[in-house]
């Protein structure tokens, strides 16, 4: 009876441990653990003003932005722009744009945005001019939460 119980015994430790060599690892980890060298986060930036509804300074009508549904108000926006912008230049779309609160970049194509956060909910505002073709605007809203 001895015999079984240390047969039974040296049985269950060999499943517990997998019966077999331990598994080496076949690369090492892609993650590597550098403990506090995580950049901080981006200071927070100072927000963009929320256009007016209707006609800014600058000439752009953003309309009733507020209660607009983007499916509707997006294309008329994407309409204004092409009509406002066609044959000029990208410094001088730049320049109308800028005039009219949007912030932009210029790299390989002009990109201008106009971001605000009202009520939980984030507006984007955007027209973007590559070379040789028409701007492309838009207007997208997304908010947090149910409704």
């Amino acid at each position: 009876m001895k015999a079984w119980i240390i047969a039974a015994a040296l049985l269950l430790g060999a499943c517990a441990s997998g019966g077999g060599p331990p598994v080496e690892p076949e690369a090492p980890s892609p993650f590597p653990v550098e403990r506090g060298t995580a950049p901080p986060p981006p200071a927070p930036s100072a927000s963009q003003a929320a256009p007016p509804e209707g006609r800014t300074a600058g000439g752009v009508d953003f309309g009733q932005w507020r209660s607009a549904d983007p499916a509707q108000y997006a294309p008329a926006f994407q309409a204004q722009m092409r009509s406002r912008f066609a044959g000029r230049e990208a410094g001088a779309v730049r320049q109308d744009l800028e005039a009219n609160g949007f912030a932009c970049e210029d790299s390989a194509r002009l990109d201008c945005r106009i971001e605000v956060m009202e009520r939980q909910c984030g507006f984007d505002w955007y027209v973007v001019v590559e070379r040789g073709a028409a701007p492309v605007a838009g207007f997208d809203v997304m908010c947090l939460g149910a409704r």
